[in-house]
């Protein structure tokens, strides 16, 4: 905005001043061909006065005429009745045959400038025209001389002058509206992050603008409320389960038949962790904003390590291939340890100890821009092949298939993905795409 604004007022004072300063250079120039006009006909009457007065000395002329025509703009000639021409223009033309005939003074416009004819009676009324000298004088019209370059260069730094001071004028309006609209933007911006955004200035720019963060507080302070009633709900959904499912707990401990406990156990482990994962979700703005971000190698890399005393319990084989960091992905850090406990959780459940496992965490499509790509084999059976991790409660291996079905949303959430395939030892093999933050 605040550069298209100077754009468009440099455009129009630019032929606000090509209107101007053009007419005004060609009046400069008219106005010094004018001026050597006048000059000009001064010099008719004075050499007027000569010729007649010496109209028999023609070497005191040609004195008078070398000492006038030091002036390279004004040449002056005079052409006697009998050929003779003291001057510098030594040819006489049929101007000056038909002045010299019709006794009568005339300016005519030639090349290059002006041209006086002006004949001089010497002997009063009985006179003929053959007895009749006349003057010639030329005017050149002026070009590049020191006063018009000057008066150009004059008129050059005025306009020069009227656009630097239209630019500057033009960037302080385009300030007074881009500087609030970009505190807008930047509070805007920063309305994901955890903590409670200040209220933006509602006092600064324009009268619209003004009333859009005035609307922009308000729904802010709208959104604030929402979020805290829901985050108040929430708190206050765990609390209210937590009393029926301790009772039910208690409840299934009392029965007589162990398999009937070991099975309302199981299905109420289970009932639980959804509970928690769907409290856990529900708090996922609290708990890293509207855009989430992390550095992926250094979390993945710990969460490896954590299992890896388990690893060695169970005999296994656990290599690690981490590229340099940081490696920026777009998921919180609680998410993205979630996402590998699940795979690992997976490995060390559902295939035979001593099955090695193969950990690899690379860059994205984005490169230096963040992304990654986590990797995890291992040399078990492999994942079924009729499995949809997009389906919860079924994962074809006993489970519920949550697991995966979280590291999926996590991935697709992130701008990346979740695929399974067999892996090149045999056994299965996860690939997530994280995107970049």
């Amino acid at each position: 905005m605040r550069r298209s604004l100077i754009l468009t007022v440099a455009a129009a004072t630019s032929m606000v001043l090509l209107a101007m300063l053009v007419p005004m250079a060609v009046l400069v120039r008219d106005y010094a061909l004018e001026d050597r006009i006048s000059r000009a006909a001064l010099e008719v009457q004075t050499t007027e006065s000569v010729v007649s007065e010496q109209s028999d000395s023609p070497g005191v002329v040609a004195a008078y005429l070398d000492r006038i025509n030091r002036d390279p703009d004004i040449q002056t000639t005079v052409y006697y009745p009998n050929g003779l021409a003291v001057g510098p223009d030594a040819s006489e033309d049929a101007r000056v045959e038909q002045a010299r005939s019709s006794r009568q003074a005339r300016i005519d416009d030639v090349d290059g400038g002006a041209e006086f004819l002006v004949p001089v009676s010497l002997g009063g009324a009985s006179a003929g025209p053959e007895a009749t000298p006349v003057i010639q004088v030329r005017v050149l019209a002026p070009g590049l001389e020191s006063d018009i370059v000057r008066s150009l260069l004059v008129l050059l730094g005025l306009g020069v002058a009227l656009m630097a001071g239209a630019l500057v004028l033009a960037d302080r309006l385009g300030r007074s509206f881009v500087q609030p609209i970009r505190a807008l933007a930047a509070h805007a911006q920063s309305l994901g992050d955890r903590r409670h955004p200040e209220p933006v200035r509602a006092d600064e720019g324009p009268h619209e603008v003004r009333e859009l963060a005035q609307a922009m507080n308000r729904l802010v302070e709208r959104v604030e409320t929402l979020l805290e009633r829901e985050r108040a709900g929430v708190a206050d959904l765990s609390h209210r389960l937590r009393t029926p499912m301790t009772a039910l707990r208690l409840r299934v401990d009392a029965l007589d038949s162990p398999e009937q406990r070991a099975r309302l156990g199981g299905d109420l482990d289970e009932l639980q962790r959804m509970v928690d994962h769907v409290v856990r979700e529900a708090r996922r703005s609290e708990r890293e904003g509207l855009v989430a971000g992390t550095d992926a190698v250094e979390v993945l890399g710990e969460r490896v390590r954590f299992w890896e005393p388990l690893a060695e319990d169970q005999e296994r084989s656990l290599h690690l291939d981490l590229c340099p960091g940081p490696l920026p992905v777009r998921a919180a850090a609680e998410d993205l340890a979630a996402l590998v406990d699940v795979l690992l959780d997976n490995v060390f459940t559902h295939t035979p100890e001593g099955a090695d496992l193969w950990v690899s965490v690379a860059p994205g499509a984005a490169g230096g821009a963040g992304g990654a790509v986590l990797v995890v084999e291992d040399a078990g059976p492999g994942y079924p092949a009729d499995l949809d991790v997009t389906a919860r409660g079924a994962s074809g291996a006993g489970s519920t298939g949550l697991g995966l079905a979280i590291v999926a949303s996590t991935a697709e959430a992130s701008g990346g993905g979740l695929s399974l395939g067999r892996s090149s030892h045999g056994g299965g093999r996860a690939e997530v795409v994280l995107g970049a933050p």
